[in-house]
């Protein structure tokens, strides 16, 4: 079954992600793996991936509707499984990053099909690094400047790798425009 811009269970499934997504990872934060690196560094990257999938499927305004439910529902349940500070500090984050994704990745939507995901997320993910660790820990015993660059280092990567999944799942979704994509 291909998902269109008028298939809802897609928006719902978009949607889905992004909370489990986000909640994961604030939780996930909370627990370093290495002083350059926490659990969540490993979940938080794929929400790029269902932001431009969301955005590829049904535009930027559905994308935008994605991201705002998602900020939420996330931070609601961030309340319950991570830190107040975490929390705010995720949901504004979040929220800055994963706008300009969508903006990014719109303005690089006609390029070749790895650009506009390559250079939405690598944006984003500056972005929302910055925000999150500052808000985070900053002021706090926690070596944040390292754990954010540990965490620079694996959203980058993790963008990469994720080209591949992204260009994979394009073939189950019609883009908005129906074109065939350079």
């Amino acid at each position: 079954m291909k998902i269109t811009p008028s298939f809802p269970g897609g928006m719902i499934l978009a949607l889905a992600a992004m909370v489990v997504l986000v909640s994961a990872s604030n939780y996930l934060v909370q627990f370093p793996l290495s002083d350059w690196l926490t659990w969540g560094a490993l979940t938080y990257p794929a929400t790029f991936l269902v932001t431009d999938l969301t955005n590829r499927a049904y535009g930027p305004q559905r994308a935008r509707q994605v991201v705002y439910a998602g900020f939420a529902l996330a931070v609601v349940c961030s309340l319950w499984l991570a830190t107040p500070r975490i929390a705010l500090a995720s949901g504004t984050a979040f929220l800055a990053a994963q706008l300009l994704d969508v903006y990014v990745f719109n303005r690089l939507r006609e390029t070749r099909w790895w650009k506009a995901p390559l250079a939405s997320s690598t944006a984003g993910s500056v972005v929302d690094t910055a925000i999150f660790f500052t808000l985070a820990f900053a002021g706090t015993a926690v070596p944040f400047v390292t754990l954010a660059a540990g965490d620079l280092a694996v959203k980058l990567a993790l963008a990469l790798l994720f080209l591949s999944p992204f260009r994979l799942l394009m073939a189950a979704i019609r883009p908005l425009n129906a074109q065939r994509l350079p």
